[in-house]
C-alpha cells in the first residue's frame, strides 16, 4: 500500500488535473446539454468504467506493452478516432425534427453508458496518462505494485467520478434553462454542435503521438 502523505499528494495532483476541462469533460458536457442530466451522469459512470479498464491494464502491465508497440498502439487509437467520427458523421446527418416533433432530443441512458466505456476503452490517451503520471508514486518497498495501481487507480476514479458529475449537473442544469426559449431551433443547433464535437475528439485522438505529457493525456 502507498503511503498516506503519498496518496494524499496523487490525489491533490489528480484533483488539479481532472478540474481542467479536457476531452473526456467536453465529451460529457455534450451528452448533459444535448439529452440531459440522466444521459450526462451515465456518461460519467461509462467513462469511468473505460476508465478501470485502463487501471487493470497499467496494474498488469498491459498499458505498457500497448505504448511500447507502435503497431498496438496505432490500431487502438484510429479505431477510437474512427468511432468518434461515426459518432460525429451520423449526428451531423441526421435529419432535421418536424417542428411539432418533442423539444428534447431522444435520449437512451445505456447506450450513453455504452458510449461512455468504448470512447474511454479506445483511447490510448488513458494509458499514456497513467503510464507518464503514476510511477512516481510507486514504490516497490511498500508491497505489490499491482496492488499500488489499483488503490491510485481507484482514488482517481472516485475523484474523477465527483468533478466529472459536477460538470455533467451543471451542463444539464444550463440544457434546461436553454430550453426554455426557441427550444426546437436550439436543439437542432444542440445536435449539429455535437456533431462537430465528436469529430473534433476523434481528430484529437487521431493525431495523438504516443508519448505525451500528463497534462496532455488526461482524457
Amino acid at each position: 500500500m502507498p503511503r498516506v502523505s503519498t496518496w494524499a499528494v496523487f490525489a491533490a495532483a489528480t484533483l488539479a488535473i481532472l478540474l481542467v476541462p479536457g476531452p473526456a469533460v467536453l465529451y460529457i458536457v455534450t451528452r448533459s446539454l444535448e439529452h440531459g442530466r440522466r444521459t450526462g451522469l451515465r456518461s460519467v459512470v461509462g467513462i469511468h468504467v473505460g476508465t478501470s479498464v485502463h487501471v487493470v491494464a497499467a496494474a498488469l502491465g498491459l498499458s505498457a506493452l500497448l505504448v511500447s508497440s507502435a503497431v498496438a498502439f496505432s490500431v487502438v487509437k484510429y479505431v477510437g478516432a474512427a468511432y468518434l467520427i461515426t459518432i460525429g458523421v451520423r449526428r451531423l446527418l441526421a435529419p432535421r425534427p418536424a417542428e411539432e416533433a418533442p423539444v428534447k432530443a431522444r435520449s437512451d441512458p445505456s447506450r450513453a453508458f455504452a458510449q461512455g466505456v468504448v470512447v474511454n476503452i479506445l483511447n490510448p490517451k488513458t494509458a499514456l496518462f497513467f503510464l507518464a503520471f503514476m510511477p512516481q508514486f510507486l514504490d516497490p518497498a511498500r508491497g505489490p505494485v499491482f496492488v499500488q495501481v489499483l488503490v491510485l487507480g481507484m482514488t482517481f476514479i472516485t475523484l474523477g467520478l465527483i468533478c466529472d458529475s459536477g460538470y455533467a449537473l451543471v451542463a444539464s442544469f444550463v440544457a434546461d434553462r436553454w430550453r426554455g426559449r426557441r427550444a426546437q431551433r436550439r436543439a437542432v443547433r444542440a445536435e449539429r454542435l455535437s456533431g462537430l464535437v465528436y469529430i473534433g475528439l476523434g481528430v484529437l485522438a487521431a493525431v495523438t503521438p504516443r508519448h505525451t505529457s500528463p497534462a496532455r493525456a488526461r482524457t
